[in-house]
């Protein structure tokens, strides 16, 4: 709709054209005026809504296109530290064909990858870590113990490398405990590959995963209505196996 605004002059102008087009009473003219002015007022004021919106809008594209960064360089992060270990197990793999073929000299070689590995777990994503730690320290347990072939155990922690490589791009709801305000708390977690963590709790706290300014990560509630929505349709979504597509969710990077 569009509507055209009559300055005070223009309308003292039109009120006398048409005062001489037929008899109009002054009643009539006095109620069309503030109908006018009514009308005028209330353009004005959609003016000043369309001002404020459009200056909301773009102080929101300034935010979320600051967040897409924060959020590459987190990535970005992740991507370099998984190449880092794949390329420490290649090397190894290299570097066993020259070894010996015994046992003997491969397992100092395999320990040392196994400690990287370990280090790479514990100060990285914090997905099922205590999981993935029981696992690389059974192996290093049993390669220790004789238990398994120097051989197997390098073939095992290669499928371990891949694991990895596999959990940084995949999207879907699992299980863990976190720590929740100084509280062990068995949650519902919604991982987005390697860079995004939000948790939903069986008595309906929601959040998300955040890594701190010492590189540590931590689990923050949010209380913010918008926000919680937002996860909450995450969590809907990944259930359908909605695995692709748009989402609007909360910032991480901004809590920290």
């Amino acid at each position: 709709m569009f509507v055209k605004i009559f300055k005070t002059s223009n309308l003292a102008c039109l009120l006398i054209c048409m005062a001489s087009v037929g008899n109009v009473s002054a009643e009539e003219y006095e109620n069309l005026a503030q109908s006018l002015v009514k009308v005028r007022g209330e353009v004005e004021e959609l003016q000043m809504q369309l001002d404020l919106a459009k200056e909301k809008h773009s102080n929101l594209m300034s935010s979320l296109a600051s967040q897409l960064t924060d959020l590459g360089v987190e990535e970005r992060r992740q991507n370099i530290s998984i190449k880092k270990l794949q390329t420490t197990l290649e090397n190894f793999q290299q570097e066993t064909q020259k070894a010996e073929a015994s046992n003997e000299g491969l397992k100092p070689a395999l320990i040392e990858v196994i400690t990287r590995y370990r280090i790479y777990v514990r100060n990285g994503f914090p997905f099922k870590v205590e999981d993935r730690l029981i696992d690389i320290n059974k192996l290093e347990k049993q390669l220790n113990n004789n238990l398994i072939d120097a051989k197997k155990a390098v073939n095992r922690m290669w499928a371990f490398i891949e694991d990895e490589i596999r959990l940084s791009k995949e999207n879907g709801i699992y299980q863990q405990t976190i720590e929740l305000n100084n509280e062990q708390v068995l949650a519902d977690i919604a991982k987005l590959g390697s860079a995004l963590m939000y948790f939903k709790t069986g008595d309906n706290r929601v959040g998300m995963a955040s890594r701190k300014s010492d590189g540590n990560w931590q689990y923050l509630e949010t209380t913010n209505n918008q926000e919680i929505e937002q996860i909450s349709i995450l969590f809907d979504s990944l259930k359908k196996q909605i695995r692709q597509g748009y989402f609007v969710l909360p910032n991480p990077m901004k809590s920290s």
